[in-house]
């Protein structure tokens, strides 16, 4: 039984009493972008997070962004003190204050982003010293704040070997990582410490948490702890479950299957690949990709990944871009983003359909210790791009990628297709988005089959439709009728960003294709679709997919919840008669309309002119 000094006693329950307050007073829900994307914006202030939330990455299509670790942690002169936590109650940290925490996770959910923290309780500080909230700790007596040595396992230390059977696990989940004390997280005590940590951050309209170090804890421990959060919080202020992902690095001793319950997990060998593959290392190269991972619908490949439902990918983050295990966004220490292998590999995870995806935007430094700047990101309210932070996640071929990622969602990868040499890979998701990436010194010139319909689209890799919708604000991809296009990828030497991408939602009005086309808007809403389920329009015209399910249009998600709206924009063939229904799609099991898939009960309506544009709006779907 741990027993606190009465002030201590008091201060805690006020803690947990304001987050059963905030709780109670919390506002209604908000319209969430889609959260097939998201961004990890390392030692950002909670302000500047705030700005950027409101500025591009709610416009942009952002599902989610990941904060650094928002509890009192060890003032340090380097990166690394914010990984050294002292307490779990309170929020002042080098980021900002809990005040300005809770104002921009309110200006982000007002933007359509979701916001994520990055949680550390494998470990504490080391040495003494006063914290970032002004309390005090002492490593060498084990004495923190709400803690004392009962609460620790002994000192022992974790040997690189343990790291290669199971026989290692208890070392690896006991001994102390870096030299840092280890916390005890099967004690009941220390659960319950963990618990109120990430209660107090959902009362604060937090979405979902990054568990640091999570293979050196026990998956039963996370369980426990997860179910008392989930009793007192079973969704987030805004209605979704409780969006969890464990750093779990795979070796001989993890077994990762086991982490699976509590949620997904970093998949660091996607990260490894894409080194590997973009860097051409142990003759590795793009079109090695399926054989590694393996393909829509039978994942795993040599490299035994795990499946996408259980996965988060990034091609980089804070720990890999200084200790080697990534390609990098850093010139001072590789040159991954001067020749785009950097870009090509985050183009190709945005538009791909393995796991959930990750961007990673940083600061730029020499020393791999180097703390966060104390430039702000903005000059005059203008974002300084690649001057002191780098801003990836608005670097125009990731940003654009992040919508074609949320049209893309449950469409399958397919239509493999590579090059003149192993370096060129193109592909489709389903009928709706196409990309090729040349990371070879040779242009790629040829006819895709991409499996779109007919249209003029912005390749948005260079940009976007224009105001008004009739061209594009770069160059632009025509698909003719059969679905073939002819374009050219620019060979990765020649200064132009070596891919091209295009989706559905990226037709002009003026389609350029001999106006055979007719760009329809459909909206329906009250679906009551339940976890995993999309929305497609499926028809009698193969932009509809032809009445197979798996192959219609899919629908894009306006928030959150299960009747909320959902709408998508899609070429069609001009002035022809178009029957459809509405089917609740989740890669396996369609639910149609009507509960049938007959004729009776179909929508009707005669397409556009070519070159025009037309709305559906169909009220609510039909049970």
């Amino acid at each position: 039984m741990h027993k606190l000094p009465p002030s201590r006693r008091l201060f805690h329950a006020l803690t947990l009493a304001s987050s059963v307050a905030l709780a109670a007073f919390a506002p209604p829900a908000l319209a969430l972008n889609p959260n097939s994307a998201s961004v990890q914006m390392f030692e950002w202030a909670w302000p500047d997070i705030a700005t950027e939330c409101t500025q591009w990455l709610g416009p942009k299509g952002f599902g989610g962004v990941q904060i650094s670790p928002p509890g009192a942690s060890k003032n340090a002169n380097g990166w690394w003190g914010v990984y050294q936590p002292v307490n779990y109650v309170n929020l002042n940290s080098r980021m900002g204050t809990p005040v300005q925490l809770q104002s921009m996770i309110g200006s982000c959910h007002a933007a359509g982003v979701r916001v994520y923290a990055d949680v550390v309780v494998n470990q504490m500080a080391d040495g003494s010293g006063t914290a970032t909230d002004g309390s005090t700790w002492d490593a060498a007596s084990l004495s923190y704040p709400y803690f004392s040595a009962n609460d620790f396992h002994a000192n022992c230390s974790i040997a690189d070997s343990d790291y290669n059977s199971p026989a290692g696990r208890s070392n690896v989940q006991n001994c102390r990582l870096g030299g840092l004390p280890d916390l005890a997280t099967e004690s009941s005590y220390v659960q319950g410490q963990i618990a109120n940590y990430l209660k107090a951050l959902l009362a604060l309209g937090v979405d979902g948490f990054r568990i640091d170090a999570a293979k050196h804890m026990p998956a039963s421990a996370w369980t426990s702890i997860m179910s008392a959060v989930k009793a007192a919080y079973p969704t987030t202020l805004q209605g979704e479950p409780i969006w969890v992902t464990q750093e779990i690095i795979n070796d001989g001793e993890v077994d990762r299957p086991s982490y699976f319950p509590v949620g997904t997990l970093n998949e660091f060998q996607f990260t490894s690949a894409m080194r590997d593959v973009f860097r051409g290392n142990n003759g590795l190269s793009l079109s090695s990709i399926p054989g590694v991972m393996g393909t829509w619908g039978n994942w795993g490949g040599s490299w035994g990944f795990i499946q996408p439902q259980n996965a988060t990918v990034f091609i980089t983050n804070w720990d890999t871009e200084r200790n080697g295990g990534s390609l990098n966004i850093n010139n001072a220490l590789s040159n991954d983003a001067a020749n785009m292998r950097y870009t090509l590999a985050n183009i190709f995870m945005l538009a791909q359909g393995y796991g959930e995806a990750q961007l990673y935007s940083g600061y730029k430094f020499s020393d791999t210790g180097a703390d966060r700047p104390t430039t702000s990101p903005y000059s005059g309210g203008m974002a300084q791009i690649n001057v002191v932070w780098d801003f990836a996640h608005r670097w125009t071929p990731l940003a654009n990628m992040v919508a074609f990622r949320n049209a893309s969602i449950g469409q399958a990868q397919q239509n493999w297709i590579v090059g003149d040499n192993a370096n060129q890979v193109a592909f489709s998701r389903g009928n709706v988005g196409f990309a090729a990436l040349n990371n070879s010194g040779s242009p790629w010139t040829r006819t895709f089959s991409t499996g779109l319909p007919a249209g003029t689209y912005c390749n948005v890799i260079n940009g976007t439709k224009n105001a008004t919708g009739t061209g594009c604000t770069a160059d632009s991809v025509t698909v003719d009728a059969s679905g073939n296009a002819s374009f050219t990828v620019p060979a990765n030497s020649s200064g132009s960003t070596p891919a091209v991408a295009f989706y559905t939602g990226q037709v002009v009005g003026g389609n350029g294709g001999g106006g055979t086309t007719c760009a329809v808007s459909f909206t329906i809403a009250n679906a009551n679709t339940s976890y995993g389920q999309n929305l497609r329009v499926v028809g009698n015209v193969s932009g509809l997919g032809a009445w197979a399910p798996g192959s219609g249009f899919a629908l894009t998600i306006q928030g959150s919840g299960a009747n909320v709206p959902w709408t998508g924009t899609v070429s069609l063939p001009a002035g022809t008669a178009i029957q459809y229904k509405y089917v609740k799609w989740d890669g396996s099991t369609a639910v149609w309309e009507s509960n049938q898939s007959t004729a009776s009960g179909n929508r009707e309506f005669t397409s556009c002119t070519g070159g025009g544009t037309q709305s559906r709006n169909d009220g609510n779907f039909k049970f």
